[in-house]
């Protein structure tokens, strides 16, 4: 339930949106002006939400891993009032596990293994803070695919990823 009528997070989804229909540059022209207009030091709820959703709208995983590193760094200065304040239902701590599957998936795709296994951990970790519910579950499988793909040493994008293989 949204609690708060918020301008930016309305931009954000509309962003998002031309993304899902196909409009990957559309959307990543419209996240990255929205941005520059949030700078810095803008709303923490904004930049995590805006940068994770970014960081799927790149092909090089450099590029995602820049912005996923944004996410993880807004995440922290979040607060659970600020994210309940625009809807009630979200707690910080549930950020965490995607953010975590993020930074993994990146550093995999970078061949740093080490690194990918240091955020898979961080992300299976954090797994007990989300619900038994369908979000839920597409992180703990993807979670448990980034594993498999860490373990095997492989570097190439996965097709269950958010863009679809970026």
């Amino acid at each position: 339930m949204t609690t708060q009528t918020d301008d930016i997070m309305a931009a954000i989804t509309r962003a998002v949106t031309l993304g899902h229909e196909g409009r990957p540059h559309d959307a990543r022209e419209a996240l990255l002006t929205l941005w520059t207009s949030l700078g810095p030091q803008g709303d923490p709820l904004h930049r995590c939400t805006l940068a994770h959703y970014l960081a799927d709208l790149y092909d090089d995983a450099a590029e995602a891993l820049t912005w996923d590193v944004r996410a993880l760094d807004a995440a922290a200065e979040l607060s659970d009032d600020r994210a309940r304040r625009y809807d009630g239902s979200l707690r910080v701590a549930a950020f965490y596990p995607s953010l975590h599957l993020n930074l993994a998936d990146d550093y995999r795709r970078l061949s740093s293994f080490t690194a990918a296994q240091r955020e898979i951990d961080a992300a299976r970790a954090r797994l007990h803070t989300l619900g038994d519910d369908g979000y839920g579950a597409t992180i703990r499988t993807a979670v448990e695919e980034v594993a498999s793909a860490i373990r095997d040493r492989r570097t190439e994008p996965r097709a269950s990823a958010p863009t679809g293989g970026r």
